[in-house]
């Protein structure tokens, strides 16, 4: 077929030219149709990005977590006893342990209530890696004393401004003043507006019930050159079933397939794309299809004059490939400024990726050849006999 293309005339091309109008409608409908899939594959991929950032930036080879826990933002808890236990398997170097909790503050800018996911560790052991927090954990062993992401979302633009000129901006989180002395990058996700970074005292300081030997997350460093997996296989046969042993590759997997599988949002963002593709299938199949019944006389003399039906499909694939390609370059321009627009508003990680842009073109050529193959049903009754 492809061969046979090459030797005949475009076809196809001067059959969609022929008619600008409708060639430049079937064009912005599969426009539309990708610009709908890049928006809700980016969206999916910024869930995915967003919510497991924190796991991504954790300074651990193994993680402890408890069963119970849903994803990083709404963990459970552990006992702490189960640091000291990886603590004596050999090969383990460091057992640190990380609290995490929602914590109600007021924002430093505008006085209101509101969530934001607070983070506990001692300042002596560097538990993330960011350097941008690592330089600045000294100060985190002061009392009541917390440094803040730059990029939560949410208006804090004038507080931003303060600390990033060297000033100290105070605030009040459950009945106690703080003092946010730092910034730090990390990024909102779908399931908080930003983070606190804080030293474990001052954790326990501002959520007085909370248990000093319960722990949110275990992390845990081996020896350079000791097989992670071969470490994780013998936590597992000696902790109890009340915490899991994951590498931490495993902890992210998990993190992701929780948002894409038991979260709701996940099956939205899914469903979504899966829409869309079906929208371009039925607007590409409208335009070929009207292309055949409009040009039936005209395949039928090209069957009377000796043309094999497969010819006749060649034309019809070779419209459904030029109306991908054109389709495709107004949808996949139009979403960068889409993305840029929606990482301001939401303080998310989107963004235009290549991997992305290929997946949508493969959609869209997968999208107008099934298109096609539908819209050929017509040809095969057309018989010339019938015709005149």
């Amino acid at each position: 077929m492809l061969s046979s293309l090459r030797r005949r005339t475009w076809l196809g091309w001067l059959q969609l030219s022929h008619e600008p109008s409708r060639l430049l409608v079937a064009l912005a409908g599969i426009a539309f149709a990708d610009v709908l899939m890049f928006m809700q594959l980016g969206f999916q991929a910024s869930l995915f990005n967003s919510n497991t950032r924190i796991a991504r930036s954790l300074n651990a080879d193994i993680i402890l977590v408890s069963p119970k826990a849903k994803n990083a933002q709404n963990l459970s808890t552990f006992s702490r006893r189960r640091l000291y236990q990886a603590r004596d398997v050999a090969g383990v170097t460091e057992a640190m342990p990380l609290y995490s909790n929602i914590l109600t503050w007021k924002n430093p800018q505008t006085r209101q209530d509101t969530l934001i996911q607070l983070m506990g560790f001692d300042p002596a052991h560097d538990v993330f890696m960011l350097p941008e927090l690592n330089q600045q954990q000294d100060i985190l062993k002061l009392p009541d004393v917390v440094l803040f992401d730059r990029r939560s979302r949410g208006r804090y633009g004038e507080a931003i401004a303060q600390l990033e000129a060297g000033e100290f901006v105070t605030t009040e989180a459950e009945g106690r003043t703080l003092t946010i002395r730092g910034l730090i990058s990390l990024g909102a996700s779908f399931g908080t507006d930003g983070s606190l970074m804080a030293s474990d005292q001052t954790f326990l300081r501002l959520l007085p019930r909370r248990n000093p030997g319960s722990i949110s997350l275990g992390l845990l460093q081996v020896e350079p050159g000791v097989d992670v997996e071969g470490v994780v296989v013998q936590l597992r046969q000696i902790l109890p079933s009340d915490v899991m042993v994951l590498s931490q590759a495993e902890f992210i997997a998990r993190e992701q397939e929780y948002w894409q599988r038991e979260s709701p949002i996940g099956f939205i963002f899914t469903m979504g794309t899966a829409m869309a593709f079906i929208v371009g299938v039925v607007i590409v199949y409208q335009v070929l299809s009207t292309d055949v019944n409009a040009h039936l006389q005209e395949y039928a003399t090209f069957k009377a004059m000796g043309y094999r039906h497969r010819y006749l499909l060649g034309v019809i694939f070779e419209e459904a490939v030029i109306l991908a390609v054109l389709g495709f370059l107004p949808g996949v321009v139009l979403p960068i400024g889409l993305y840029r627009m929606a990482a301001r508003a939401t303080a998310l990680p989107i963004a235009m990726t290549f991997s992305r842009a290929a997946l949508v073109f493969g959609l869209t050529l997968l999208m107008c050849l099934l298109s096609g193959a539908i819209a050929t049903r017509r040809l095969q009754g057309a018989d010339p006999a019938d015709m005149f």
